[in-house]
């Protein structure tokens, strides 16, 4: 098997055995393929060389359905880590808060909005009056407005095109931010970012668990995470489109 080496010096205590613990966590689901992880130590982490193709229709399917077992493996609670980790959680290379909440409405505000919008709101990349918005969609989402009673699912958590790697053997993920949280926050990254055959991974998905039909509605709330982070450290536009995606949530 032939391997890839990341390495960092200078990474925070915990970066890539966190990494590592987030790849293992989602391979014992059993469902989406995961970078095997061969080696990590601090500051280093061996994975698995994937070796990529282009992207087809039957993958995207596949993906979408191993993808939903994954989430139906489920998590401990909201914010949970991944099993057996006690160590910090990343989104990237900013520090991500872990939590065991029941409520994922106030898991979500409280964890993975507000903290990223500070910093946001602190580069210049978000107005005062943007972030008033967002925290007032915020007081909504903690006071539970859009809990659902589904049970946490094991989720990926940076489910971005770039983690989504297309092999002769299917879709293979890596970069993970794994954590328990809402199985819509992963598909509205994919629809975020963008995905190769999106609606055929959608309709693998739902083949194997059904979503709420106006999940749809729901897609900017699920959104505000992912734009929060990247508020944070890439840009302005991003901040107009956190806010952006508050005015639509505003409206539900």
């Amino acid at each position: 098997m032939s391997d890839v080496t990341k390495s960092n010096p200078h990474a925070p205590d915990g970066f890539f055995e966190a990494e590592a613990a987030g790849l293992r966590w989602l391979a014992d689901a059993r469902g989406a393929t995961i970078a095997h992880v061969l080696d990590v130590e601090p500051g280093r982490i061996r994975l698995e060389r994937i070796v990529e193709v282009p992207p087809t229709a039957d993958a995207a399917r596949q993906f979408g359905s191993a993808l939903a077992r994954t989430h139906d493996a489920g998590a401990a609670a909201f914010g949970t880590a991944p099993d057996g980790w006690d160590g910090p959680l990343f989104i990237g290379r900013r520090s991500m808060a872990r939590a065991s909440e029941r409520s994922w409405g106030v898991f979500y505000a409280r964890d993975r909005v507000l903290p990223f919008l500070e910093i946001a709101l602190a580069a210049g990349n978000v107005t005062l009056q943007e972030a008033e918005v967002v925290r007032r969609v915020c007081q909504r989402i903690t006071a539970g407005e859009f809990d659902d009673g589904q049970p946490p699912a094991r989720l990926h958590g940076d489910l971005w095109a770039g983690n989504v790697l297309w092999s002769a053997e299917g879709v293979v993920l890596i970069d993970p931010a794994a954590h328990g949280g809402h199985r819509e926050t992963d598909l509205a990254m994919l629809d975020l970012f963008g995905c190769p055959y999106l609606e055929l991974v959608i309709d693998g998905y739902q083949e194997q668990h059904s979503l709420m039909p106006d999940w749809r509605s729901r897609i900017p709330l699920h959104q505000l995470h992912p734009l929060a982070v990247h508020a944070a450290g890439h840009g302005r536009h991003y901040g107009t489109a956190l806010h952006a995606a508050a005015e639509r949530v505003m409206e539900l």
